[in-house]
């Protein structure tokens, strides 16, 4: 009799929360409900081609994870809207509710005890590109530790994983951080900086628009290997973050991210010539 006395009010209970959740999810009180409801994706957006490039006369975004941001809102039945925004703050922003979601993030443990990640849509890896004449810069260089020393200047952009990576593993070089990646370029470029730290694919883009001197290098052991994908708010459902992750999956299975990044690589190349 005194188990029933509580079995009945724990059974009502179950009941009566069952019925919340149903209406709930009937009503579609989730995070891409709301995006729904006012009828724009909100995209922060730090410049760092191929991933995210943005005209300076018109404004417009390009580059495959901005096209990404674009195929997400059709897919939500709603409009994209880019925020522009810093590797300094792209989290920060995303944590203050500025934006929806984040274009173009690595993925590390810091980051995830701060807000929610999609599937990476590519993996990435940091590599150091040099002029090959540069005598500061052993030819026989295979690691991190083999250009640490003091006089070589590292150029790095500020805010980002690669800063985060080149930072923990420098004891002796000095690190040169600066806003933008074109600032960072001419810093190699103009010798004010002995290595550029960056991911390894756009290394390469910087390699082939200068073939005659600049040579780049995957150290061994890696300074760091993640995925890249979409940054999300932190407080999403398991629901809400799987919208974003069978999105993703299907476009990376059929080679159309692959598709994206290989037209934004010939956009960056033709840019420069």
């Amino acid at each position: 009799m005194f188990m029933s006395k509580i079995i009945r009010p724990l059974a009502a209970a179950a009941v009566v929360a069952g019925a919340i959740a149903g209406t709930a999810q009937a009503e579609g009180t989730g995070y891409w409900q709301g995006v729904q409801a006012a009828g724009v994706l909100r995209c922060g957006a730090a410049v760092a081609p191929p991933y995210v490039m943005r005209d300076p006369a018109t404004g417009e975004y390009s580059g495959f994870f901005a096209e990404l941001c674009r195929e997400l809102a059709t897919t939500l039945e709603v409009k994209p809207e880019f925020v522009d925004t810093t590797w300094d703050n792209i989290v920060a922003g995303l944590q203050a509710g500025k934006w929806d979601v984040s274009l173009a993030l690595n993925r590390t443990p810091a980051r995830a005890m701060a807000i929610n990640f999609s599937v990476p849509a590519m993996e990435y890896q940091i590599s150091l590109a040099y002029n090959k004449e540069n005598p500061k810069v052993p030819a026989n260089a295979v690691s991190v530790a083999d250009v640490d020393v003091e006089g070589v200047t590292m150029v790095v952009m500020s805010g980002t994983a690669q800063d985060k990576a080149i930072s923990a593993a420098v004891k002796n070089a000095t690190i040169l951080r600066l806003p933008t990646a074109d600032e960072t370029r001419l810093a190699l470029i103009s010798k004010r900086a002995d290595i550029l730290v960056d991911a390894n694919d756009t290394n390469q883009l910087f390699l082939q628009s200068n073939p005659d001197w600049a040579v780049a290098l995957e150290p061994t052991p890696a300074l760091a290997k993640q995925g890249v994908a979409f940054g999300l708010p932190a407080g999403l459902s398991a629901q809400d973050v799987e919208v974003v992750n069978i999105f993703l999956e299907e476009r990376v299975a059929t080679g159309h991210v692959e598709d994206l990044i290989r037209q934004s690589v010939d956009q960056v190349l033709a840019a420069g010539q």
